[in-house]
């Protein structure tokens, strides 16, 4: 029967309706079914209405008279098994060890680990094996990479350098002296440099909203314009106000400019913010123009120090993580976001940008433009830092070249012809008996003796892999150990070994921070094992009252053990060391 178009329209309606809720069997059969009721010229009026071919309509007119087929397939099967074309590897084998031969040639990594990639794009994939004599599209070698275990990805910025073996130790040792910092009332910064930005038309990463058709029109390339110049942000964060303030300097990042941020920040807002402070501390990265190895950083510390009357604390994060400064993920972040897609015409763009800059977490920020010249090169003489580092500088016991104070005003100095900084008093030697017997090892004189030469000579093969070369001066044996003795960290070693002393009661005993006694111990561990000195099935001791069970069990009088605290408060008096200076977190 003829269909006319009037009902041609009606099926093309209900086909639309109907196309996107059925799998490709499903409308197959459907389509059958509406020509199979419009009886002759059905198949040709419903291929037309529903834009197919009519061999698929005549399918299924097919499929729809057969209920035999309709359940042969499982549910959600819409073809039966071996249905449609082969793929192009099984029409032809050798495909496979031809795309094999080409991603051994262009893949990169370590081939025992499963982290591999390949340097080559689909199609050039794609012509190299149809120089081969095999003809496949792009389509069919991006899914045979699938197969092989491949995949489009980008970088993913998550492996991390080497680490230092103090790096955790450092972190709670910046986290507690904020903590006692925000306790006591006392301002706690932190601060770094950002990234340099180019002034003028140039593009900035990042999407603003405005009138379709009009983004900001910025330059095709990003040339640095000497006559418009750059600009250098540092930023000194308020940890516990939740403040930033950003000093735009003009000229170069040097240790002065930043030094001068950090001034600029107390006078127009720190002073008032913190109007009895007395002490400032300030945690920054380990590089830059705040690098713990720059004098100039130093030099212009203890200057503002002075001026200003602070004792100054300064706490260094270790090489490698400096995303760990609070600064990073607090300001810096939310200035970049607030900078996205706007090109910095002029440095005071920059500035207005930065103040406009606020959070939902109530960060509000202050900036202001620094044009003064800091010229680069300035050397700071051998003479200033060795008064620096008699007078002013006060190095803590935990990795002091991280960790110092700089002194408002100089100390006495040391008497001419003496050290420059004495050793402390070693642990009593009845101490060192007792815990030689407790491990069973020799007395601490003769332990000494016996792995003396040995354990120098791995420490100092540790160093020179270290440093990278040969010492280039001589050690002072008075700035190697000045809290304890050779044969005081060699027993202490060996109580480790032996007993499964803890660190932390081991550096009580002695009188000592656990970081002191820590370092230099794990380095004498491999040597006593070599010496055999292993453990050998001991008691494990954990606490002060186990040690004292196990000395009265080996007939050892517990007296040697009960002077401890007084000899502790002794050696912290003789130190030197101010009332009111922030100890480490234990």
């Amino acid at each position: 029967m003829a269909v006319s178009a009037d009902d041609g329209a009606v099926l093309a309606a209900k086909f639309a309706v109907m196309r996107p809720l059925l799998d490709e069997r499903q409308w197959r059969v459907y389509l059958g079914t509406e020509a199979r009721a419009l009886g002759h010229g059905g198949i040709a009026a419903v291929a037309r209405a529903a834009g197919v071919s009519q061999t698929t309509v005549a399918a299924g007119v097919s499929e729809a008279g057969d209920a035999a087929r309709l359940v042969a397939l499982a549910p959600g099967q819409a073809r039966r098994p071996g249905a449609g074309r082969k793929k192009l590897e099984e029409k032809d084998p050798g495909l496979g060890a031809a795309l094999r031969e080409v991603l051994e040639a262009a893949t990169r990594g370590d081939p025992v680990r499963e982290i591999t990639w390949c340097s080559q794009s689909l199609r050039e994939m794609a012509r190299q094996l149809a120089s081969r004599g095999y003809r496949c599209g792009k389509d069919a070698v991006a899914r045979m990479l699938g197969e092989q275990g491949y995949s489009l990805q980008g970088m993913s910025r998550v492996t991390e350098g080497s680490q230092h073996p103090d790096r955790d130790a450092q972190f709670g040792y910046i986290n507690g002296m904020i903590a006692q910092f925000r306790a006591a009332g006392e301002p706690a910064v932190s601060v770094d440099g950002k990234k340099k930005e180019q002034l003028g038309p140039f593009h900035r990463d990042g999407r603003t909203w405005r009138p379709r058709g009009e983004p900001a029109r910025v330059r095709d390339h990003d040339f640095p314009d000497e006559e418009l110049g750059k600009i250098i942000p540092y930023g000194v964060y308020d940890i516990a106000a939740n403040r930033g303030f950003v000093s735009v300097g003009t000229s170069a990042d040097t240790a002065a400019f930043a030094v001068n941020a950090l001034r600029l920040w107390w006078r127009r807002e720190g002073s008032l913010r913190y109007p009895h402070a007395t002490r400032l501390l300030v945690t920054c990265d380990a590089g830059g123009s705040n690098g713990y190895t720059i004098r100039l950083w130093k030099d212009q510390l203890a200057v503002l120090a002075e001026e200003t009357g602070l004792e100054i604390w300064v706490c260094h994060f270790p090489p490698g993580t400096s995303k760990w400064n609070k600064i990073e993920h607090r300001l810096f972040c939310h200035i970049t976001r607030t900078w996205q897609a706007r090109p910095l015409m002029s440095a005071e763009d920059a500035v207005a940008g930065i103040a406009a800059t606020t959070t939902s977490q109530g960060l509000k920020c202050t900036a202001v433009l620094d044009q003064a010249v800091y010229p680069t090169g300035t050397a700071v003489s051998d003479e200033r830092m060795g008064y620096l580092a008699q007078r002013i500088l006060d190095r803590d016991d935990l990795h002091g070249e991280w960790n110092y104070a700089v002194l408002p005003s100089p100390r006495l100095g040391p008497e001419p012809g003496s050290a420059r900084r004495p050793a402390r008093p070693g642990p009593d030697a009845a101490l060192l008996e007792a815990l030689a017997v407790l491990a069973g090892v020799p007395p601490p004189p003769d332990l000494h003796a016996a792995v003396a030469v040995a354990w120098y000579a791995d420490r100092e093969r540790h160093k020179a892999t270290a440093r990278g070369g040969a010492r280039r001066r001589a050690p002072n044996k008075n700035e190697i150990y000045l809290k304890l003795s050779d044969q005081a960290i060699l027993t202490a070693a060996a109580c480790r070994i032996r007993l499964g002393m803890t660190w932390t009661l081991l550096s009580k005993l002695l009188g000592v921070h656990p970081s002191t006694l820590c370092v230099f111990g794990n380095n004498a561990v491999p040597v006593l094992d070599r010496h055999g000195i292993t453990a050998d099935g001991r008691p494990r001791i954990r606490t002060m009252s186990e040690l004292a069970g196990q000395a009265q069990a080996a007939g050892i009088s517990t007296e040697v053990f009960s002077s401890l605290p007084e000899q502790e408060s002794a050696r912290n008096a003789g130190s030197g060391k101010p009332a009111t200076r922030p100890r480490a977190p234990d």
